[in-house]
């Protein structure tokens, strides 16, 4: 991903999915479709927890989380995932197989494994052997933010010892239709706070961190703060002035007792729909002026909705790692009207202290500080 990121090679492509005939752009994870999950968590086979296992897989996560629970106990992590809409795909592949007479689904529709919120939860926490408290946060494109605060909280009240967090969502007809049915869907690759921006490009992600404790000496990485905020200005749009973003941003830096000069990069949520873009900038610009460099990722892997947040977290922590501010891909000419520093290519200078931003629907809002360990 890191190198992606410093080469400018997006994951984005003309969609390809299933069989919506919509002229946009999508990141979807080659190779789903024929592995299927088998074994003793077979019952959990579907798009979204064959995509859980897959993110799992990668870099060593299995072996850091079993060293975990030799340490710790598998009593004592938990397991917090973000989804929006887990594995719906099944439940629409099922429907397409109802009974012609009787509109009855097919008897092998294993809900509970599936579509069921906790699903991914439940499959996480089985294939790591983990056995503490589950749960899974829905609330659209700030789940797998929202996962950091909670398991921070866990972790405080002394609930658990460390916790596995994520995210994870999968293409569905769902989403591809009902982001077209607001005509909220680019017919090319994303173009973040772009003067002709016209919409997203979703995407589908896994992404997996463990969080222990501050004494634990463990990682190079720090959740400094959190917040969170709900503003409910309305279903679908954000608040104009980016209230609710404001109130999120600012609780974030206090828990983590930084002034707003000390970060020194943001991770934008930039979807590249003006109306988000807007609000944003607007509440950035509020706290921040025009002195931090911001940028969206979202030209590389497409809004990956309720996994943005961890996908956002950990390209955060990677830019903390190796001292990289990655521009905002596909972006052309910056809309006028924004007053953030944004980004357009890749700078390389040292970082301390990062916010990662994570807004969703009806005003779920969540700002993430991350820092290096001292």
């Amino acid at each position: 991903m890191f190198a992606a990121l410093r080469e400018s090679r997006s994951g984005l492509r003309p969609n390809d999915f299933e069989t919506p005939a919509l002229e946009t752009w999508i990141g979807r994870v080659d190779g789903l479709e024929h592995e299927p999950v088998t074994g003793g968590l077979d019952e959990f086979d579907c798009r979204n927890n064959r995509l859980a296992r897959l993110g799992l897989r990668q870099d060593g996560f299995e072996d850091a989380v079993a060293q975990a629970r030799e340490r710790y106990g598998a009593h004592r992590i938990a397991v917090l995932i973000g989804t929006s809409t887990s594995g719906v795909h099944e439940t629409e592949l099922a429907y397409r197989r109802r009974d012609r007479s009787t509109g009855a689904l097919p008897p092998d529709l294993r809900y509970r494994y599936s579509q069921n919120i906790f699903s991914v939860a439940d499959f996480v926490r089985r294939y790591l052997e983990l056995k503490g408290p589950a749960a899974t946060i829905s609330t659209a494109c700030s789940s797998s933010a929202k996962v950091f605060a909670s398991a921070y909280r866990l972790i405080e009240a002394g609930f658990a010892d460390a916790a596995v967090v994520g995210g994870v969502d999968s293409l569905c007809l769902t989403t591809l239709y009902g982001f077209g049915s607001l005509e909220l869907l680019s017919r090319a690759p994303c173009r973040p706070c772009d003067v002709e921006r016209d919409g997203i490009s979703i995407g589908e992600a896994a992404g997996f961190v463990l969080l222990e404790r501050a004494d634990s000496g463990a990682g190079k990485i720090a959740l400094l703060g959190y917040g969170e905020s709900s503003d409910g200005y309305h279903m679908s749009a954000p608040h104009p002035e980016g209230a609710g973003v404001h109130l999120a941003v600012m609780q974030a830096l206090f828990r983590a007792g930084l002034a707003p000069d000390a970060i020194d990069y943001i991770n934008l949520h930039g979807t590249a729909t003006p109306a988000n873009d807007r609000a944003e900038d607007a509440a950035l610009h509020r706290v921040f002026g025009n002195t931090i460099p911001c940028s969206s990722t979202k030209g590389w892997t497409g809004h990956t909705l309720g996994a943005a947040g961890v996908t956002e977290a950990i390209i955060s922590a990677l830019c903390l790692e190796r001292s990289w501010v990655p521009g905002t891909l596909n972006t052309r000419a910056l809309d006028p009207s924004l007053r953030s520093r944004i980004v357009l290519t890749g700078e390389q200078h040292p970082l301390r202290h990062v916010l990662s931003n994570s807004f969703g629907f009806g005003g779920n809002n969540c700002s993430l500080v991350l820092g290096m360990r001292a």
